[in-house]
């Protein structure tokens, strides 16, 4: 009797470790990309040491808490659309090897589109909550970041599900901008302010997660273009793909080059990148010379998560007075 019911409990708990798995793949908690931008926020306002308070790092810390419930609301939405308009089932059914159906539980069957909206929505709660109280703590609450964390919250939940944003046409420039708001709204509620020098690795920070979504969008174009989902691998051609992913991977060196010659960022902000623009180069070779977009996704973790390391250096470096 005692070993049933011990079996009975190892199994209840395994079946509710399981659950709690399938939830962290519907909001997508491996890929942590967007989170990385409060080590840029930290890294520019914790300098001089002495003058950064533990009132200040609870800020931090609530913002983050806020911004994973916040986006895994939006992604889960996200495949609450994409299962709904058959898209995921598209571009991660047995057609398209490439890609896990265990990353979609809808499309994977291991949840229902009631369960999703469940945690959703209780995701959105969390995240208001929390970014709330951020703001209640926080030793300043310009105007400015409030109504950009607000924007935000509301964009997001609207990105797939209801308005739909990114069927109209603003997936690519909604990326950059969600990337640059994670940076500079925690910044702002600690700091009161923002700099020119936070404004480029802000805006640096969001071209990461943009650089690897137009590789997925390439991959994905048949399911976008099925369900009118106008990124812009689904509207152009191939060629036309291919310059225009060029074309931002050139950009995103010629913003922090632009920087560092007019006196934006430090004189050495764009040479201690180039291992990040190496790496970018070789993601645009990988996928647009060699044909290996998936890979080339791949890489584009890693390109954004050196740079995260390179931009939190420099604001080390120049914190401490180190970087002149």
């Amino acid at each position: 009797m005692t070993d049933s019911i011990a079996a009975g409990r190892s199994a209840s708990a395994a079946h509710g470790a399981g659950r709690l798995r399938v939830y962290a793949r519907l909001g997508k908690l491996d890929v942590y990309d967007y989170y990385l931008g409060i080590f840029l926020a930290l890294s520019a306002a914790l300098f001089p040491v002495g003058a950064f308070t533990a009132g200040q790092a609870r800020v931090l810390a609530l913002f983050l808490l806020g911004e994973i419930a916040v986006l895994m609301a939006m992604v889960a939405l996200d495949d609450v659309t994409g299962f709904r308009d058959g898209s995921d089932l598209a571009n991660y059914g047995p057609d398209n090897p490439l890609r896990s159906k265990a990353r979609k539980p809808l499309v994977a069957g291991t949840l229902t589109v009631p369960q999703a909206l469940r945690f959703a929505w209780v995701c959105a709660a969390a995240g208001a909550g929390l970014w709330a109280g951020a703001a209640m703590l926080a030793p300043h609450r310009p105007l400015w970041a409030l109504i950009a964390a607000g924007a935000l919250f509301v964009v997001s939940l609207q990105y797939s599900y209801g308005l739909k944003i990114s069927y109209h046409g603003f997936q690519e420039a909604f990326l950059v901008a969600l990337g640059a708001v994670l940076v500079i709204v925690p910044y702002g509620l600690v700091t009161g302010g923002w700099s020119g020098f936070l404004m480029v690795q802000a805006v640096l920070f969001g071209f990461g997660p943009l650089m690897f979504g137009v590789y997925s969008n390439t991959n994905d174009v048949a399911g976008d273009r099925a369900v009118g989902r106008p990124t812009v691998a689904a509207l152009v051609s191939e060629r036309g793909n291919a310059v225009f992913i060029g074309a931002l991977s050139a950009a995103e060196f010629l913003i922090g080059a632009v920087a560092s010659v007019t006196g934006v960022a430090p004189w050495w902000f764009a040479v201690l990148m180039l291992p990040a623009t190496a790496l970018r180069a070789r993601q645009y070779t990988t996928g647009f010379v060699r044909g290996d977009i998936m890979t080339a996704r791949r890489t584009g973790f890693a390109v954004h998560r050196l740079s995260v390391v390179l931009m939190t250096a420099a604001n080390v470096l120049v914190g401490t007075g180190v970087g002149g």
